[in-house]
């Protein structure tokens, strides 16, 4: 079966997200079919809606590659004991649900099936991946009875699009005329639900406190799609990714959800947004696969997908950490705090193998692209303005800093709890996000490490680079041009093959380095092709 690739996954949402004045795309299908695109100010950038996106391809339009393979396609054939119909008869048979929800799940998967036999190309592709997807969840035990208006809610979407709507490009951001959700579209996978786009759209109607109803429409539509996961409630991504299969969650857009449905409960005055946030906190307890938390020496990482548990993503777990903040803090909640706590110490002690003096990293084993740089940046501007106030309401609360009083003692009241959460020294975090700004307009440092080469051969041309740049190599002989190399490169030392060079000394190397941001940097340096070797008679 197919997979997404996780290296380039993980696009994030900040904190305050994006701008209010940022508006983005949106295709909506209609009642009758047709459709209509929107600009809608509150739904993030697309590079900050995707929680899951492939390693960058030729274009968005590019064919996909075939969901299945040959082995995956045998698979099929065996019929599983466990089946979309006998899964939902068992669970009726159990009361878990009633028999009005289960005639209707029947009525929407043999909908499918029906439609799915009628279409062909990339609308069968995409109707095949969602059914196949559900039948892979029935068939490992996985179709429990809270997971089922999420998964049906899937497939009957996928029904009503690829009935009437149209073809869409990889990454497509769509909803449908009547319902608040975020939806996006992976080849090969169809239509999924967005949930980080989905809560970051409704941290953004919390920002422009003006749109309270449609908060409030949006939260309840989402708490409809929860499921029971890791002793709570969890939103789970119902597609394979990568080795992951459904249903997964994911650190990232879990915290971003317990930071919507906190500010929410504030804002509206609903307290059942701080219950349903701290059924959230389950996965955050919870090992993987169950659920996203790897324990340390020094507190815990949250993972970004629950089924990658050695991947460690920066952006990812900044935002988590930020998003169990705001919980703590606005719910006064004591296992939030802790959870919390145990992010953010293991953030702290975390962070420094990130910075490599001139970039950031995206993972502890891949650097950042320009938009992780920038979103890294963000979210750690947010942990440094989250545990600056934190640290200045601690001192408030304690009296720290207040005049002295007069020439008689007062005995000054006992002071007040330290506000929740517990405050942190903000400075690492401050000065990371200062950092990485500053990287944006340094220039990249290039040098030529190569002094020879030998004809007869392809020679390895080497050089060093401070940071990921698209780097040009000339080499060039009096006046004129030999060959140019060129390929995008990240830090350190790496090389260009040069596939034919030719016997001589003299050579000149003009090196010229782009980083991501613009910046640029040059060198020179000189070669010498030595003679090719003799071969042995």
């Amino acid at each position: 079966m197919r997979r997404i690739s996780v290296a380039g996954l993980a696009l994030a949402l900040a904190l305050v997200f994006a701008p209010t004045t940022a508006a983005s795309s949106l295709l909506t299908l209609r009642e009758d079919g047709s459709t209509f695109v929107r600009e809608d100010r509150y739904l993030p950038a697309e590079r900050l809606a995707s929680v899951a996106r492939a390693r960058t391809t030729p274009s968005a339009t590019a064919k996909a590659p075939t969901r299945l393979t040959v082995q995956s396609a045998a698979k099929r054939k065996r019929k599983p004991k466990r089946t979309v119909r006998r899964e939902l008869s068992r669970l009726l048979k159990a009361s878990a649900i009633d028999r009005t929800t289960y005639s209707a799940h029947r009525a929407t998967y043999t909908q499918a099936r029906k439609l799915r036999s009628k279409l062909r190309g990339a609308r069968r592709s995409a109707m095949d991946a969602v059914l196949d997807n559900l039948d892979d969840v029935a068939a490992r035990g996985d179709l429990t009875a809270s997971r089922l208006p999420a998964l049906f809610e899937t497939v009957a979407r996928n029904r009503q699009w690829w009935s009437d709507g149209p073809l869409l490009s990889y990454g497509r951001r769509v909803s449908f005329r009547g319902s608040p959700l975020v939806w996006q579209y992976y080849s090969g996978e169809g239509l999924q639900i967005q949930w980080l786009g989905t809560f970051g759209k409704a941290n953004a109607l919390w920002k422009s406190r003006k749109h309270d109803d449609e908060l409030r429409e949006l939260l309840d539509a989402a708490l409809g799609l929860a499921a029971q996961r890791a002793g709570g409630i969890a939103f789970e991504y119902l597609f394979d990714f990568d080795g992951g299969r459904p249903p997964w969650v994911s650190g990232l857009s879990q915290g971003t959800a317990l930071q919507a449905l906190s500010r929410a409960a504030v804002r509206l005055g609903e307290p059942r947004y701080f219950q349903a946030a701290r059924a959230g906190l389950g996965i955050f307890g919870a090992a993987p696969p169950s659920g996203v938390r790897v324990s340390t020496d020094a507190g815990a990482h949250y993972l970004i997908y629950s089924f990658a548990s050695k991947l460690r993503v920066l952006n990812a777990f900044t935002q988590a950490v930020n998003g169990l903040h705001d919980f703590a803090l606005l719910a006064n909640d004591p296992v939030g705090r802790e959870l919390y706590a145990a992010g953010e110490a293991q953030l702290r002690a975390e962070l420094p193998r990130y910075d490599t003096g001139a970039w950031s990293r995206y993972s502890l084993h891949r650097e950042a692209d320009l938009s992780y740089h920038k979103l890294s940046r963000d979210f750690l501007r947010n942990l440094c303005t989250r545990a600056t106030d934190d640290a200045a309401r601690a001192a408030a609360a304690t009296g720290q800093g207040a005049p002295a009083g007069g020439a008689t003692p007062v005995v000054p009241p006992a002071p007040a709890p330290v506000p929740s959460p517990a405050p942190v020294d903000p400075a690492i975090y401050c000065d990371a996000a200062e950092r990485f700004t500053t990287y944006l307009d340094q220039p990249p440092k290039i040098s030529f490490v190569s002094r020879r080469a030998r004809a007869g051969k392809p020679a390895s041309l080497k050089l060093k680079v401070s940071k990921p740049a698209y780097v040009k190599l000339a080499v060039k002989r009096g006046t004129r041009t030999v060959t140019v190399l060129s390929a995008r490169l990240g830090s350190g030392r790496r090389s260009l093959r040069w596939r034919k060079p030719r016997a001589g000394s003299g050579y000149e190397v003009q090196l010229r380095a782009t980083d991501l941001a613009g910046n640029v940097g040059s060198a020179e340096g000189e070669l010498k092709v030595l003679k090719a070797r003799k071969k042995k008679r």
